[in-house]
């Protein structure tokens, strides 16, 4: 995604409009407490010039009880308001913080697989949590900052002011010499966040492809490379970080330098009057006391500024990510869905990646109520055609239809609520195994739940876990084997009952036993349904009704199992190099890792062999 520059106040606008205005009535009311908190620091100040004169110095015992009975009544006020305005404030960031992850959320989620590719988990997660945690930091300072700090500040240099103006004057006369220096280093410390907040996702898409990738780590010894990798994008991520911190500190640093020199230039001028009895102890006090709380709500004002820039980084990515275009729009006026056993069917459908064509003026169709099974090498289109039928991607050209109904016609819970899909990669949620089959119905009896669970024979594992259909089945599932996943996403197929089913590899990753007991619940799963299958393993679809044979994007022949045998062609040579001798001899996929054939066997078989890599791998 392209970066585009925005600008602080372009930033605030957007943050305003979008999440903050809505809560108006409570800001308003927190900021009155601020007002009340910052007002009586400034009374604070204010009494230390009648408690030095009057009790201290003149010895005036009467006005011990009033000075003393004042600073309870200030100390009591600033509490009160301190805890309601934190109060007021954390509902509001904490709402607005949620009400924007929200939104990404149901931004992110509607965007299509390429936009996903493009962005993976870790980036994405570090921009709804982190981003979103940073954005709500500054929420919070800038509020206080805006409310109770400014109002510090303007009630204790009131009272700095009303003392003596030239101290006053004295104190803050090398002030606007820091403008030009906070201005460079707030460019900086922005640039420096902006880098830290990309290396923390990759940080984040780092951890997330070593957890979910665990295994194959071990299996290699690759914990001490993963682990070197993390640590080198660490260090880069700690660098940033620690630069922007610099530079935030400076600012603040820069300051109280500069308070120091004021301090100094009062002392030598100031002390000079209280000597020649132009000025009392107690106006010394009150001033010193009133710059001396007016210099930690200045840093905090100084300090947001730093903070601003690392928080605007964040707010910039996520206001990227918020405007991103979502590419697969739904229908304006959307057709109802056809009804019954739909035709499928692709007339003359192209799609290209980029400069890559996946699928080249490509027509087929798919009978209601039978099994049409493709067939072909990795990269042929098969899965692509499920995703066209799904509207998981548009195509450059051509025309999708499900029962006569172009896809991008019919509402895109309409259109996905007509199909049944059990892939390779049976993904379940970390929920338990109930929830798990029902995804969110509240309709379902519990006698029908059995039915679905004897169909997808999930019955026959059932009583091996400790808590049956209550059981948590792990992040991913992992609290199961592979073949008791496939059963139960089968189980989640046969409870939706849609009118097409989509088997995309479904028992390609099974031993055999496994596969032997899941192919019979896909039997029953396909009966009665148009079904769709992807298929390496050609004994699985030797009955099918229909088998479409693909290469590089295109239909080079289709026909039944026996009608292809027949003719010869890429279909008979595949099936023949896997059941030699009425045994499977090289499994489809695993056709790019296999070995030469030995030299002993026949001519016929190497020349087989030679025939089928040159058709399918050139």
């Amino acid at each position: 995604m392209t970066r585009k520059h925005t600008s602080s106040k372009e930033l605030i606008i957007w943050l305003w409009r979008g999440y903050l205005r809505h809560y108006m009535g409570l800001l308003g009311l927190a900021v009155v407490f601020m007002l009340i908190e910052g007002g009586t620091v400034g009374a604070l100040s204010y009494m230390m010039q009648p408690m030095f004169d009057l009790v201290f110095v003149a010895g005036n015992s009467d006005a011990l009880f009033w000075v003393s009975l004042a600073f309870l009544i200030i100390f009591s006020l600033r509490g009160v308001a301190s805890v309601c305005q934190k109060v007021i404030l954390s509902k509001i960031s904490q709402t607005s913080a949620a009400h924007m992850r929200k939104d990404m959320l149901d931004r992110l989620i509607r965007q299509d697989p390429a936009f996903h590719q493009v962005h993976p988990p870790g980036f994405l997660i570090q921009r709804v949590q982190s981003d979103v945690m940073a954005i709500n930091q500054v929420w919070q300072a800038l509020i206080t900052g805006a409310g109770r700090d400014m109002a510090q500040m303007v009630a204790v240099l009131g009272v700095a002011i009303s003392v003596d103006w030239r101290w006053t004057a004295i104190m803050l006369i090398g002030l606007p010499l820091l403008l030009l220096p906070i201005s460079a280093l707030q460019r900086y410390v922005r640039k420096k966040a902006a880098t830290a907040r990309d290396l923390g996702a990759s940080l984040a898409t780092r951890l997330d492809e070593i957890f979910h990738g665990i295994v194959p780590i071990k299996l290699n010894s690759l914990e001490q490379y993963q682990a070197r990798r993390f640590s080198t994008h660490m260090d880069q991520f700690v660098r940033s970080e620690v630069r922007a911190s610099f530079g935030t500190a400076s600012i603040t640093g820069m300051i109280d330098i500069m308070a120091g020199l004021g301090v100094m230039g009062v002392v030598l001028y100031g002390g000079q009057e209280i000597i020649t009895g132009e000025k009392t102890v107690g106006q010394f006090m009150s001033f010193f006391t009133a710059i001396g709380l007016a210099f930690d709500p200045m840093r905090r004002l100084a300090s947001i500024s730093g903070t601003w820039q690392s928080a605007a980084a964040a707010m910039e990515r996520i206001k990227e990510l918020l405007d991103a275009p979502i590419k697969l729009l739904p229908p304006v006026k959307p057709v109802a869905a056809p009804k019954g056993l739909p035709e499928v069917r692709l007339d003359h459908v192209t799609l290209n990646y980029g400069d890559t064509t996946i699928l080249k003026d490509l027509s087929l169709i798919a009978e209601p109520g039978k099994t049409t099974a493709l067939v072909g090498a990795s990269g042929a289109g098969k899965s692509t055609i499920f995703n066209l039928l799904t509207r998981l991607v548009d195509p450059q050209s051509g025309l999708v239809t499900i029962g006569g109904t172009p896809v991008g016609d019919l509402a895109f819970e309409d259109l996905r609520g007509l199909f049944s899909v059990v892939s390779q990669e049976a993904l379940l949620f970390d929920e338990t195994l109930r929830e798990n089959i029902l995804l969110g119905r509240t309709d379902v009896s519990e006698e029908r739940l059995k039915e679905v669970l004897d169909a997808a024979h999930v019955s026959d594992f059932l009583p091996k876990l400790a808590n049956g259909l209550e059981t948590l089945v792990g992040p991913r599932g992992s609290a199961l084997s592979g073949g008791q996943r496939q059963r139960v996403v089968i189980a989640r197929a046969l409870l939706r009952d849609t009118p097409v089913l989509l088997l995309d590899e479904a028992t390609s990753a099974l031993d055999a036993q496994s596969e032997k007991v899941v192919q019979q619940a896909l039997d029953r799963l396909s009966g009665g349904r148009t079904t769709l299958v992807i298929a390496h393993r050609l004994s699985t679809i030797r009955n099918a009704d229909k088998i479409v044979v693909m290469e590089r994007g295109e239909v080079m022949d289709q026909g039944t199992h026996a009608e292809l045998l027949e003719r010869g062609g890429i279909y008979a040579d595949l099936y023949r190099l896997q059941f030699q001798d009425g045994k499977t001899l090289v499994e489809r996929e695993d056709l790019n890792m296999a070995q030469p054939l030995a030299a002993q066997q026949s001519a016929d078989q190497s020349g087989l062999f030679r025939r089928v890599w040159r058709r399918v791998f050139r």
